[in-house]
């Protein structure tokens, strides 16, 4: 996972564990007075599930790719003095604590960063097809609390779209991310 050489939106789909120090150091530019990060990390449990051990993430990569892109887009359009944004989500199989997606937004302001990093990572679990599947002693699962994809801008039923579920084939879990 290589930040853009022309500086603009940062986003990467991939095995590799997230470069969190990278992505910040490429979203700190002299214009910016404030630089957001938030990581989405493994947890040990999960609603209904204790002793969570790992997860592991599937997507369609290409799709998740443009899709979080179109997400950049529009925290973009809302927050237009954002200097940089970096979506960057793992895939496969990780462990406790480690970083599954991370968010990082520049700004001079600092509440236009927090801002348009909170809908990044809010519109990021609602939009982008990515499943994952929780590890525990008892077994494993796809997450719970998931939802159909929405697309990025609208709201109500009208906006939710089936997807077609994670690679493996089995039942989708969009949305859940920690």
């Amino acid at each position: 996972m290589l930040p853009p050489d022309d500086g603009s939106d940062w986003i990467a789909v991939a095995p590799e564990p997230l470069p969190v120090e990278a992505a910040t150091a490429w979203a700190t530019t002299p214009r910016s007075g404030a630089v957001v990060v938030f990581l989405g990390v493994v947890r040990d449990h999960a609603e209904g599930r204790e002793g969570v051990h790992g997860l592991t993430y599937e997507a369609y990569e290409d799709e998740a790719a443009s899709r979080l892109a179109a997400v950049a887009v529009a925290a973009r359009g809302q927050w237009p003095t954002s200097e940089r944004i970096a979506l960057l989500h793992r895939v496969g199989h990780l462990e406790l604590s480690e970083a599954s997606v991370a968010v990082v937004v520049s700004s001079p302001h600092r509440a236009e960063a927090f801002e348009a990093a909170r809908f990044c990572i809010d519109t990021l679990k609602e939009t982008v097809p990515i499943w994952k599947q929780e590890h525990w002693a008892g077994g494993s699962g796809w997450g719970t609390g998931a939802s159909d994809l929405r697309t990025i801008g609208a709201s109500g039923p009208e906006a939710t779209g089936r997807s077609p579920g994670p690679p493996s084939g089995e039942r989708p879990s969009i949305g859940s991310h920690p």
